[in-house]
């Protein structure tokens, strides 16, 4: 599976489909945070996200590449 390109706007969503939240916003970075997670994930409101940028808050965030993607859909 390959990671998806897509917008900054689009991965926020889709990370608080999985249960992450809205915290602030600091420049173009929203910050999302999740109950009992100490990991911060900071998404760049980017047109399109660079696949590693992408890749790296699934990562983070404790989704496998295939949660996301059915959560992308």
């Amino acid at each position: 599976m390959k990671v998806p390109l897509i917008s900054g706007k689009r991965a926020v969503k889709v990370f608080e489909q999985a249960g992450w939240s809205f915290s602030r916003q600091r420049g173009s970075h929203v910050m999302l945070t999740k109950p009992g997670e100490k990991q911060t994930l900071s998404v760049p409101q980017h047109d399109e996200l660079a696949r590693g940028t992408l890749s790296a808050l699934i990562k983070y965030s404790g989704l496998s590449l295939g949660e996301f993607l059915n959560l992308l859909k």
